[in-house]
């Protein structure tokens, strides 16, 4: 994996001060070589407390901490223009509350190393599989993912996923700049935009495990941001989708 150059595993945080050290002891323990960024919004627990406790004791580790909750998305955005300009070949997205596996880092790497410009770790491709979520979790995601193929036109099979690795050039090109969206809107939000670029997404199977310590950052207001995005996105790509057609 030395051909892929400089990699940065980005884990975002809010209250995780449980789960912090084990994951990224378990990300070390996975990719040595690779740094690791934690990108803590002020949580009220000390989780930034602790991260900067483990990069004191890691040259590898690296914190950033922002002033407050602004949401996933503006966290990732900052997390990644910090990695472009620190010079990183490969940005990796990872949440911190285990149910992203470590171990399975090497295929998103995998992936890129063949050449696609976003490899994102897939529940609902051959292979992928979802452990300790209710019937309910299950039908939504896949029922967000539905909906989200069938409006924009995309062949992504889990566009909401976080567990995902970008190359350094795919983030330059797509445009973070104007990136709005947050949540798992996000994920789709930059899914598409590598989409439209004409870069190549692949997907590949990974175990997703529901977290055993914390609460869940989903809500209603994420759920919402994300429908009607999407239907904005699908409408206006729907002309050129249609010509595309019709040539």
């Amino acid at each position: 994996m030395e051909s892929l150059g400089r990699v940065l595993i980005v884990i975002p945080t809010y209250n995780e001060r449980d789960n912090l050290p084990m994951i990224t002891a378990r990300v070390r323990a996975a990719l040595p070589g690779a740094d690791v960024l934690v990108v803590d919004d002020n949580s009220p627990d000390g989780t930034g407390e602790v991260a900067d406790g483990i990069a004191a004791g890691d040259e590898r580790v690296h914190v950033l901490h922002r002033e407050g909750k602004e949401g996933l998305g503006a966290a990732y955005i900052h997390a990644f223009r910090w990695g472009l300009d620190e010079g990183y070949n490969v940005l990796v997205e990872m949440d911190a509350d285990g149910s992203h596996q470590p171990e399975e880092l090497h295929k998103l790497l995998e992936a890129i190393d063949d050449g696609a410009d976003l490899s994102i770790g897939s529940r609902w491709v051959p292979g992928g599989r979802v452990v300790n979520w209710p019937f309910a979790r299950v039908l939504l995601s896949r029922g967000a993912n539905i909906y989200t193929r069938l409006m924009l036109g995309m062949p992504v099979r889990d566009a909401t996923a976080g567990f995902r690795a970008y190359r350094a050039s795919t983030l330059e090109k797509i445009g973070l700049a104007d990136v709005e969206s947050q949540g798992y809107c996000f994920q789709v939000d930059l899914t598409l935009r590598t989409n439209r670029h004409g870069l190549r997404v692949v997907e590949v199977p990974i175990t997703f495990v529901e977290r055993t310590v914390g609460t869940s950052k989903m809500s209603s207001r994420v759920m919402a941001e994300s429908f009607w995005r999407v239907a904005v996105w699908g409408l206006q790509g729907l002309p050129a989708r249609l010509r595309g057609r019709r040539d």
